[in-house]
């Protein structure tokens, strides 16, 4: 299998493709959630014929990438120092660094208290409360996971064979083609409807592995609201 990047235009803007060629006879155009553009092609199909493909639905493509463009994380990184605000499933709590010979993070009355025998150095803050979040995100994950597989007509049809938590650049998360569900650890500071969101957006791919109509169709079924969780997603991490 080999992969070529190329490009075409479409108006005043530029459209990047990566193509995939495989042992197969038609063409299919995927937009990833972090927004790239690949073609999957026969191993003889000629660049021309692909870019042609790539013109004529040049203006789904760029409606796909806005989608996805809304999607991704952009909050800037924190710095880690006492009174600065993190947000926890949704609610906005501030830092309390305390010097302790033992260290721990816990919540208490609007603060994220950390307990440290380094409270100068704003490092050691970090990776204690990155922690914190990876277990906490491991936990919540793994309860809202459950709790949307009832979502659907049969839950087991629907259930991945693993759930991944990673910190992530460029997308809350995506289900593998073997079944695993990865999710973004950022999103342990999303409400819990946002949460419920992201894992049932992916939960669907597991019938439906592209973005069309049948996948769009499927995810209003089970969670009808969908864009106003999906919304409230991006206003509250954006």
């Amino acid at each position: 299998m080999t992969t070529e990047q190329h490009s075409v235009l479409y108006g005043e803007h530029r459209i990047d493709f990566a193509i995939v060629r495989r042992e197969r006879t038609t063409l299919e155009i995927a937009v990833e959630p972090d927004a790239t553009v690949v073609v999957a092609a026969p191993q003889d199909a000629t660049l021309a014929v692909i870019e042609e493909k790539v013109r004529k639905r040049a203006a789904w493509i760029r409606r796909q990438q806005r989608y996805f463009v809304q999607f991704l994380p952009r909050t800037p990184d924190r710095q880690f120092i006492a009174g600065e605000t993190h947000l926890y499933l949704g609610r906005q709590y501030r830092l309390k660094i305390v010097p302790h010979v033992q260290a721990t993070v816990k919540l208490a009355r609007g603060y994220i208290v950390v307990q440290t025998h380094r409270p100068e150095r704003t490092e050691v803050t970090r990776d204690l409360v990155e922690q914190w979040y990876r277990e906490r995100a491991h936990l919540k994950f793994a309860e809202r996971l459950d709790v949307n597989l009832r979502r659907f007509p049969v839950p087991d049809d629907f259930r991945p064979k693993g759930l991944i938590v990673r910190q992530l650049r460029q997308r809350w998360g995506s289900m593998s083609p073997g079944g695993r569900l990865l999710l973004n650890r950022r999103l342990i500071q999303a409400p819990l409807d946002a949460i419920d969101y992201v894992i049932t957006h992916e939960l669907c791919h597991i019938a439906v592995p592209h973005h069309g109509p049948e996948f769009f169709d499927l995810l209003r079924a089970v969670l009808p609201d969908w864009q106003k969780q999906k919304d409230r997603l991006e206003r509250v991490l954006s």
